[in-house]
């Protein structure tokens, strides 16, 4: 039984491609083996990367939904999050920490937990094309992560 929580994300995208008029369901992905790396060097050491789902909160964030490398100095006071899927009735996007966290990456540097926040942070629309984001959107981001010098990324979607 679902509590008034709960958010059926798989059953929604179902019928918004059935109701868009796909004959064919949506094939959700699905990994029998997940990637796993050893990290080559202590957290202290490491630079850490940050992708998000959000997009910038400027003109051109709320026009166009694509890719983004933004700088992460000065912190976004905002995000634009409009037309995203998240349950707001238990949540809600004014507390841009609480899916880019940025200001908590910068106090644990600060503490010598890590190593460095990457200058830039990578905005990527939500896209239900598993061929768009392994062929598209992956390689782009991670030629910007390795541009930053990225070691680790953490993915924060909204």
């Amino acid at each position: 039984m679902m509590s008034p929580y709960d958010v059926p994300y798989m059953e929604r995208t179902r019928l918004y491609y059935e109701a868009q008029g796909y004959t064919i369901p949506y094939q959700w992905a699905h990994h029998d083996y997940t990637p796993f790396s050893k990290l080559t060097k202590p957290l202290p050491q490491l630079r850490v990367g940050l992708v998000t789902t959000a997009m910038p909160d400027t003109e051109q964030g709320r026009a166009e939904r694509k890719l983004y490398s933004t700088p992460s100095r000065p912190v976004p006071d905002s995000m634009f999050t409009l037309g995203l899927s998240w349950h707001d009735t238990v949540t809600h996007t004014r507390d841009v920490g609480s899916f880019l966290p940025i200001e908590a990456l910068l106090a644990i540097e600060s503490e010598g937990g890590i190593g460095s926040l990457a200058p830039h942070f990578q905005s990527v629309p939500t896209a239900y094309s598993q061929r768009q984001t392994i062929e598209e959107d992956a390689p782009v981001i991670l030629s910007h992560m390795k541009k930053d010098e990225v070691d680790v990324a953490i993915l924060v979607p909204l």
